[in-house]
């Protein structure tokens, strides 16, 4: 496969604290972070404090320990609240804590016995480590109970350990909805409603009939309840991140149109986020650069144009700007349900066609270079599909050379492998110059975005794009569907 690469274009990269001005522990910091801790064995050695940037986990500051076992991390710079955690010497993370907006308190603590940890000057830990041990010791009592479950030997002690663990599982949500009702302000709070996933409700009967899609609506809907996405602290919790993929898996389809509408409100919401915007800017647009399903390109598409084009670009260096902006250009004229770009071309004849001449049911074009490997599988394969099944439904399939420096190899190619029926073109060197005198912003390559060859298009009667990028199977699965689905 050739491919011509463009600037990957990477998400910011939290490496230490927001700023790194050490403060004796006399300082005023009232306006920064002062965390005092005191972690035995470890002595004269160096500590860290870590926490997370979405699924990632990143340093966030770090302190020497005396020969007392003690230290401080402090700084004029608050750090953004959520969940923190302390990192050894060794880089092993032992053990969780909150940081709130009041960032000055001490942890004291040692590494032979982690479950007693002590966090004075924090009321928001206080809650944390309470509501931890009375729901991890819940959370045993139903494990414990469901191994036995797996293990019963009647009908009788399964039905009964099942009622035990409903009864129990009930107790744990109870104690989740109690805490937060009366410590509704609180950083724990935030965190359970944060990760909570709505319970899926029975399917209800409508007039007499089950509403079989109740239950994916009412979840959807009430997805991101208590969540705000202007909130720099989701990006500080191991499962913001998760929950938001999985929404995009399971919540929403696949269509561009609707992933564009979820985009654009998580985006818009998030904007006076300084942390979370641009990590979902980034997010959305790496995963929608070369998306996984086709068509989501255009998802892309919108948020170059609605919010990089608008400015939204203080975090890019020029070459990812640039980047970006020739990706957005290459991906305008080609978006499924447009019309093909214009496309006139020289035969093996040097006769003139042009796409749009081409009488066809369906119009199947080829970008390929004679040099490139990948192009010598997948052309023959490509035949053996137009032989076997396209030739029959009057499919047109039309080869592009994209290199017209190797002519030679090119038409050799086309006589070794018997593309017969085909229509075989290539773009002339007097036909690009003359692009370029004429100053065109656009060539063969950017209008019909063939960054890799082989690059395929699947085009109907019209000649409006049906798909693109797809495995030559997945075009004739496709191609088969849609002729199907017309008739």
């Amino acid at each position: 496969m050739k491919q011509i690469l463009f600037a990957s274009i990477f998400l910011p990269v939290l490496l230490m604290a927001q700023s790194k001005k050490p403060l004796n522990s006399n300082s005023n910091v009232s306006a920064g972070h002062a965390i005092q801790i005191s972690l035995k064995p470890y002595q004269n050695t160096k500590l860290y404090i870590g926490t997370n940037y979405g699924n990632n986990k990143v340093l966030a500051d770090s302190c020497i320990l005396n020969d007392k076992s003690e230290g401080i991390f402090q700084s004029k710079e608050k750090l953004t609240p959520g969940i923190y955690f302390v990192v050894s010497p060794k880089m092993s993370i032992l053990f969780d804590f909150l940081v709130d907006e009041k960032q000055q308190f001490k942890i004291t603590a040692d590494t032979l016995d982690l479950k007693n940890i002590t966090i004075t000057g924090s009321k928001d830990n206080e809650l944390f480590q309470n509501y931890s041990k009375t729901i991890n010791d819940l959370f045993v009592q139903l494990n414990q109970i469901e191994q036995n479950y797996k293990s019963a030997k009647t009908a009788t002690d399964s039905a009964n350990l099942k009622e035990a663990y409903l009864v129990k599982d009930k107790e744990i949500k109870q104690k989740r909805k109690s805490f937060i009702d009366n410590n509704p302000s609180s950083m724990m709070s935030f965190l359970l409603q944060t990760m909570e996933i709505p319970e899926v409700p029975n399917i209800p009967i409508v007039n007499g009939k089950a509403d079989s899609l109740y239950p994916y609506h009412f979840v959807k809907s009430h997805y991101w309840d208590n969540v705000v996405f202007n909130d720099n602290r989701l990006l500080r919790t191991p499962f913001f991140e998760k929950k938001l993929d999985d929404y995009f898996k399971n919540y929403v389809s696949r269509e561009p149109d609707s992933v564009i509408e979820e985009v654009q409100y998580m985006l818009t919401v998030a904007k006076t986020g300084k942390e979370i915007y641009p990590f979902l800017l980034f997010k959305f647009t790496n995963k929608y650069i070369s998306p996984e399903f086709m068509g989501q390109d255009k998802v892309f598409l919108h948020i170059y144009q609605n919010f990089f084009a608008k400015g939204d670009t203080v975090l890019l260096n020029e070459a990812s700007k640039k980047s970006l902006r020739d990706r957005a250009y290459s991906l305008m004229a080609n978006q499924l349900g447009l019309p093909a770009p214009i496309l006139v071309l020289n035969d093996l004849e040097d006769k003139r066609i042009a796409l749009h001449n081409i009488k066809a049911p369906y119009t199947f074009i080829a970008f390929w270079d004679p040099t490139c490997s990948h192009c010598k599988v997948e052309i023959p394969k490509l035949d053996s599909m137009y032989k076997a099944n396209w030739k029959n439904l009057n499919v047109k399939v039309l080869s592009v050379n994209i290199n017209a420096k190797e002519m030679t190899a090119w038409k050799t190619f086309i006589k070794e492998h018997q593309l017969q029926g085909w229509i075989n073109g290539y773009q002339s060197d007097e036909d690009l110059n003359k692009e370029i005198k004429e100053g065109r912003p656009t060539t063969i390559r950017q209008l019909y975005d063939v960054y890799k060859t082989p690059t395929f298009y699947l085009l109907d009667k019209d000649k409006k794009i049906l798909a693109k990028n797809l495995s030559i199977e997945q075009f004739n699965d496709f191609l088969q569907s849609t002729i199907k689905k017309s008739n």
